[in-house]
């Protein structure tokens, strides 16, 4: 049910080419990463699946249906968390969620509970325009998942973020994975990408440049292959990842002399700067 295809997606303004050829296949209940630097087309990839924007070229699908044609009782299986949050500042978190409650159809009981559980629970109360950036993504995330969605885009949902809103909302994501919930999430934050995604894609330009599993990205690009120990008396030593160097590292941990050992795998930032020259902030 939540399962999106991508094929062959272009898209230009004013014929600087935004989007071409991408192709693409997001499995039902996997939280999905596209990542990219500002400006990769991200976010035009977004609104075209979510049928604000129509391609030059090529077709998305949700639902089995074309995004082109998306209606009424599709919406009410997707959810959007977007830059434009779309708040009233001068109504209250729970009046916020009864407007939306209302359009959706949904038992305004749900709006308690969904407040609880991003921790917004005494702010309900509160008018928006006095939450802090932090209270109001987890309001916006709230709301978005007011209706149950089987979709939910997520546009750069941490950025700018102290790290424990990020890592509440991370573990909310989580939870709606489990639930069975698709999540297409865009970053720049490899770290996200790493610790949320099961598959991953990198935008260049308008191009993917790769696609995978975060953790098999970051093994096939390793081509230091070089194993770091830091020893108790503060030394270091590198050491190649071959079998000709198995017995120096067995001899350190015999000795009792290992305070820490790492392995040179790179991280998803490294590995894009490898393909694409350039850095993803």
């Amino acid at each position: 049910m939540g399962e999106i295809v991508i094929h062959n997606i272009s898209k230009s303004f004013n014929e600087k080419c935004v989007l071409e050829e991408v192709n693409l296949k997001i499995e039902e209940g996997e939280i999905f990463g596209l990542l990219g630097p500002s400006g990769a087309g991200k976010t035009t990839l977004i609104k075209i699946l979510t049928g604000q924007l129509k391609p030059d070229r090529g077709e998305g699908t949700i639902f089995g249906k074309s995004c082109s044609r998306l209606d009424r009782e599709d919406y009410k299986m997707i959810g959007m968390v977007l830059d434009n949050s779309g708040l009233y500042d001068r109504l209250s978190c729970y009046d916020n969620m009864l407007l939306m409650a209302r359009i959706y159809g949904v038992d305004k009981n749900r709006i308690g509970e969904l407040l609880k559980r991003v921790g917004l629970e005494d702010a309900a109360k509160k008018a928006v325009d006095k939450l802090s950036k932090g209270m109001r993504q987890r309001l916006v995330l709230a709301r978005a998942m007011l209706h149950r969605p089987k979709l939910l885009f997520l546009d750069e949902p941490t950025s700018g973020l102290d790290p424990a809103v990020t890592q509440t909302i991370h573990r909310l994501l989580q939870e709606l994975k489990q639930e069975g919930t698709t999540i297409f999430l865009t970053t720049h934050n490899m770290d996200e990408a790493y610790r949320l995604c099961d598959h991953a894609a990198l935008l260049n330009d308008g191009r993917i440049v790769e696609y995978g599993v975060p953790e098999e990205l970051c093994r096939k690009y390793n081509t230091q292959n070089i194993i770091t120990i830091l020893c108790k008396d503060k030394s270091m030593v590198e050491l190649k990842n071959t079998k000709d160097n198995a017995g120096r590292i067995m001899e350190y941990f015999q000795e009792e002399c290992v305070e820490s050992i790492h392995s040179s795998e790179p991280n998803l930032e490294t590995v894009f700067m490898e393909l694409t020259g350039r850095r993803l902030i």
